[in-house]
């Protein structure tokens, strides 16, 4: 298992990450299966045809249904939903943020109130291992305390310092799951996860701290949960500098195609986002001249694919009139095909990007792209 930086531009990063599950080439969009499956329908043989690299799948989501213990006794989660390629599972880190109202934080962890029943649920670091190497998942993210983006300094200081000790103690556990004769995956990767909300200097002494751990990449969190997206780029460019070169980094919840053009810049090899799968089971659909949504009226009698060339399987075969109607008369194949064009829309531009960082002109195929998009898109 290695991280190969194959090139540069700027601080622009081309890169190879070789796993026990294959290889992933970077820059990579992840397509994000938070139960272990695409929400729209898009079985694991469409994400190959959608040029998928990596599925992402969600710790907290997955122990709930159908259970860790419940996968791993099928084989982990690639077995479970007929996937070859890698997996990364997020720890749970996130639904400290989002389920805050159902929610306990201590120094030993995070005691939640089930969102589907009410049950009470305990999860530290240890726990959030636990549930990973159960689903045996290629890349397991650190427990963390997703901050919000404009708490107060005092709270983000607190939290951080927490979460350093969790990523500590996180790393203990992997290093001892993944030595078990049991394991699913006995080469599960461990990625931390820089916080720190908008606090640029306690975001840079972070990322020092826990560079110094040499895990196997690394993860900006907190990101794109209030802030606007100038702060996000100001993060990323006083951040990013004090990661590790050598490792992968890995932008989290983002975002739109011009907020990953703009990761990308600043030396961002992962992101994973809802956006296309969400977009899409709502009629919205990304092209290169801004995204369009198909329940408007105009497309009654549009005849045209929804973008001229695409070779995604909806663009190929239906015309933006049928798919206006099965989104109208409530027909999952609307559905379905809108987030199949978005993932192949994803999965093409970061195929896109790598080509244009081998060539040496990604500046130019950025602002080419970029240009095509309305103002507010960018």
């Amino acid at each position: 298992m290695s991280y190969e930086l194959i090139k540069k531009e700027g601080r622009a990063k081309r890169g190879r990450l070789t796993t026990v599950h294959g290889v992933i080439e970077t820059p990579v969009f992840m397509n994000v299966g938070t139960v272990a499956a695409i929400k729209g329908a898009v079985s694991s043989p469409d994400l190959v045809e959608l040029k998928a690299q990596v599925e992402l799948c969600n710790t907290y989501h997955l122990h709930l249904r159908p259970g860790d213990k419940v996968v791993k006794q099928l084989g982990g989660i690639r077995k479970f939903m007929n996937w070859e390629r890698p997996v990364l599972t997020d720890s749970g880190g996130f639904q400290v943020f989002s389920l805050a109202q159902l929610r306990q934080i201590k120094e030993e962890g995070v005691s939640f109130r089930s969102h589907i029943d009410g049950h009470k649920i305990f999860m530290g670091p240890e726990e959030s291992m636990q549930i990973q190497s159960n689903l045996g998942s290629t890349i397991a993210m650190a427990f963390d305390e997703c901050a919000p983006a404009l708490a107060d300094r005092e709270y983000v200081e607190r939290s951080v310092a927490r979460t350093e000790r969790w990523l500590v103690r996180c790393k203990k556990e992997m290093d001892r799951l993944n030595a078990l004769p049991d394991t699913v995956n006995p080469h599960q990767m461990l990625f931390g996860i820089n916080q720190g909300a908008i606090f640029e200097d306690i975001r840079i002494e972070n990322a020092k701290r826990i560079a110094k751990l040499d895990l196997d990449g690394y993860a900006i969190g907190g990101l794109a949960v209030g802030e606007t997206h100038e702060e996000m780029y100001r993060i990323l460019d006083a951040v990013v500098p004090h990661l590790p070169e050598d490792k992968p980094v890995y932008l989290m919840g983002v975002g739109t195609p011009a907020n990953i053009l703009e990761g990308v810049e600043r030396g961002v090899d992962f992101f994973d986002c809802v956006y296309p799968a969400r977009n899409g089971r709502h009629g919205h659909v990304y092209t290169d001249h801004g995204h369009l949504n198909l329940m408007n009226a105009c497309y009654e009698l549009d005849e045209r694919p929804i973008e001229e060339g695409c070779q995604c399987p909806a663009c190929r075969h239906h015309t933006r009139a049928y798919i206006h109607h099965l989104l109208k008369a409530k027909e999952m194949l609307g559905m379905r095909l809108c987030v199949m064009h978005n993932l192949w829309y994803y999965n093409t531009m970061m195929e896109e990007i790598r080509d244009s960082l081998d060539n040496g002109c990604f500046a130019e195929y950025k602002a080419r792209k970029l240009s095509g998009y309305p103002e507010k898109e960018r």
